[in-house]
């Protein structure tokens, strides 16, 4: 089997996108919306039925697909758990946990924030209002 050739071997195993099947496009993109652009996503792609954030190579996607079988997401049940952002510094994921709440966010684990992934991990949990949960994750020390 050849090498990869450099241009392959640098984007292999990257993430090239996640796409998020949600019951209401209106309040998806009002919440994620503005968390990805807290983020540091710009929008990238719209269409009747969705609405896409990209970041270099990556975008997130959420969409209200005619194919949906069920109008509530689980996060507890077999499947996606949570998606988890580096946030930036201890300030920033402090500034996006007070913000969310004005966007359609929840704070999660409130007795145990910011350190509910250990005494190690600085990080806010925030779910939205369709139950989907996005982990904020200081980058310093």
């Amino acid at each position: 089997m050849p090498e990869p050739t450099a241009p392959d071997a640098a984007t292999r195993g990257a993430l090239h996108h996640v796409e998020l099947w949600v019951p209401d496009l209106r309040r998806a993109t009002r919440s994620w919306g503005w968390l990805l652009t807290e983020l540091g996503y710009t929008p990238f792609q719209e269409w009747e039925d969705g609405r896409s954030w990209r970041l270099g190579a990556t975008y997130v996607v959420v969409e209200q697909s005619p194919g949906l079988t069920s109008a509530a997401h689980d996060r507890t049940r077999p499947g996606l758990n949570h998606l988890a952002f580096s946030a930036g510094t201890r300030a920033d994921v402090d500034r996006l946990a007070e913000a969310c709440t004005e966007h359609g966010w929840a704070l999660l684990f409130t007795d145990r924030h910011p350190y509910a992934g250990g005494p190690d991990h600085y990080a806010a949990y925030v779910e939205d209002v369709d139950g989907f949960e996005a982990e904020l994750v200081a980058t310093d020390p």
